[in-house]
């Protein structure tokens, strides 16, 4: 297995695959795609796992990470996760988040993400804003006289 750097539209063929079949090629692309960094997860030339990675400063937001079902459970996604993960730190991130579906919240808790308040329904589908922050957090100390 190895992890790189994919083309958008290798990200795009396996998020239609795997996330939404039903819909056309489009509905998986964002449009910020261009803006992203996105990594697949190969099992020879096979690509097994995607995920897209988007900087802003010292947040980030990674979005469309979607496994083959027929490696889904396997560790695959674990591994790029932290890979990803692993970029985002080195990247100076303080803070990253994703919008996860709510079946899949456990699965982030294990990599330290934690469930905020913000929830929305997309496509049918029920989804959770989680994040994680990198770090300890900076303590604001104040003054007493």
């Amino acid at each position: 297995m190895d992890i790189r750097i994919i083309h958008t539209e290798q990200a795009w063929k396996l998020r239609h695959e795997v996330m939404w079949p039903e819909k056309e090629l489009d509905y998986v692309k964002l449009q910020d795609d261009e803006e992203g960094t996105h990594y697949g997860l190969f099992e020879g030339e096979v690509l097994i796992a995607v995920v897209s990675l988007f900087i802003h400063g010292a947040e980030a937001q990674f979005r469309k990470f979607a496994t083959l079902a027929s490696h889904q459970n396997k560790g695959y996604g674990s591994r790029l996760l932290l890979h990803m993960l692993g970029e985002a730190e080195r990247a100076g991130v303080n803070r990253i988040y994703c919008n996860a579906r709510i079946g899949k919240a456990s699965f982030y808790q294990k990599f330290g993400f934690t469930v905020t308040e913000h929830t929305f329904t997309k496509g049918g589908k029920d989804y959770i804003v989680m994040e994680r922050f990198f770090g300890t957090p900076k303590l604001r100390l104040q003054r007493r006289d």
